[in-house]
């Protein structure tokens, strides 16, 4: 993302062992926004409860949407559901593009109406390059969290069961995960 550190690593054999250094933002690859990140106060990464981050959550498909993902691409997604996946025309891309896909602050405001707990994106941010923050601020002030950069390249739409697990960083405002998907049995 414009600004960010590159991420680098670095591995030294040691005799009997390799350990490696890797240096990176808390929001490089596959990441997890705590509230802290936009809002100033509120609960950092480590302090996210995981009941938030593991459940049943669906993934919809929202490729046709274009760059802008409004409440109306969203509203027959939302019913029934506390963690929604978005899959958009970024899956699969290995560049960064300045306009990426990302919701609108109205389809931030459908989703605080609607409670959900946790929204996740395949694009680098959930809302546009050239942001002011209003919807990180509206979803994470709402108690819905935030992951971003996820690998959907190959996920069909449909619900599954989520894990997403940041790394246990005390008092940051985000971090680095693994999410994973589960088909449910049917």
């Amino acid at each position: 993302y414009p600004g960010d550190l590159a991420p680098s690593f670095c591995q030294e054999e040691r005799g009997l062992y390799l350990i490696s250094d890797l240096h990176f933002s808390s929001h490089a690859g596959t990441h997890v926004d705590a509230p802290v990140h936009y809002l100033k106060t509120g609960m950092t990464v480590d302090e996210i409860p995981l009941s938030t981050l593991i459940g049943t959550c669906r993934v919809v498909d929202v490729q046709d949407a274009g760059s802008r993902i409004t409440a109306k691409s969203l509203e027959p997604a939302v019913a029934g559901t506390e963690r929604l996946l978005l899959r958009t025309a970024f899956s699969g891309y290995d560049r960064f593009d300045p306009d990426y896909p990302h919701i609108t602050p109205d389809a931030a405001g459908l989703l605080a109406r609607h409670r959900i707990r946790c929204i996740g994106i395949d694009s680098p941010s959930i809302e546009s390059c050239d942001c002011d923050g209003s919807v990180h601020r509206e979803l994470l002030s709402h108690g819905c969290i935030i992951i971003e950069l996820l690998d959907l390249a190959h996920v069909s739409e449909g619900d599954y069961l989520m894990a997403a697990l940041p790394l246990r960083l005390a008092g940051v405002d985000g971090s680095p995960a693994r999410v994973v998907l589960i088909e449910e049995e049917r």
